[in-house]
């Protein structure tokens, strides 16, 4: 069924079109991973797993809460209420 899309020029067309995006996207995983991946693995991370450098810790890289940021100061960090948006214990909404 899928090779009689095969007579109508637009599809055909639609049809090279995926083809031509895949294989793209193809050859650039296969350029990634050969040409960046591969050779970070076979520099860096046998660099970091024998110890010749400092071992990789995530917390440095953690994007900060805003708490945690050198030079801000969170004034209102705990809402109370019972708003529409604030989250409570109860399932209705209702003002107590």
């Amino acid at each position: 069924m899928i090779m009689l899309s095969a007579f109508w020029p637009f599809y055909q067309f639609l049809g090279f079109c995926f083809f031509l995006g895949m294989m793209l996207v193809g050859f650039w995983c296969i350029f990634m991973f050969f040409g960046f991946v591969l050779p970070l693995w076979l520099t860096q991370g046998l660099w970091e797993y024998f110890g010749k450098s400092k071992a990789f810790d995530p917390e440095e890289v953690r994007f900060k809460k805003l708490y945690e940021k050198e030079g801000y100061e969170v004034i209102y960090n705990n809402p109370k209420g019972h708003g529409p948006y604030l989250h409570h214990d109860s399932d209705s909404h209702a003002a107590h």
